[in-house]
């Protein structure tokens, strides 16, 4: 029953923004470490950015100062807010959430940057 909702994707231009939500159906939302992961098309996932449950971040060094994590725990969503864009952040977005030994994923959603 545990869901991980991302919208928000699409297509943009070089150097346009984005903004990504992550709805959460997990209970004790705000004890979860939630994250955003990318996989580029022939590549593996890896990390884009991660918010711990005291709301401090920590970010892919390629999307440091363009990209903006956020959590609002009232409303069990994550955000990731992406400016700057490049076409290097093609890719499929997936939500992440891990506490202790519980670990869930989200459906992904497609953002493509291209001109």
């Amino acid at each position: 029953q545990v869901q991980l909702v991302e919208s928000g994707g699409g297509l943009v231009q070089p150097g346009g923004s984005l903004r990504l939500s992550c709805a959460a159906s997990v209970s004790f939302f705000r004890l979860y470490t939630m994250g955003w992961y990318r996989q580029i098309p022939g590549n593996q996932r890896e990390l884009v950015a991660v918010i711990s449950s005291d709301f401090s971040t920590n970010y892919a060094a390629s999307v440091k100062g363009r990209f903006t994590l956020s959590r609002d725990n009232a409303k069990k969503t994550v955000y990731l807010q992406m400016n700057s864009l490049k076409p290097e952040d093609t890719a499929v977005y997936y939500c992440s959430s891990r506490y202790a030994s519980y670990d869930y994923w989200g459906q992904g959603t497609q953002v493509t940057v291209s001109s």
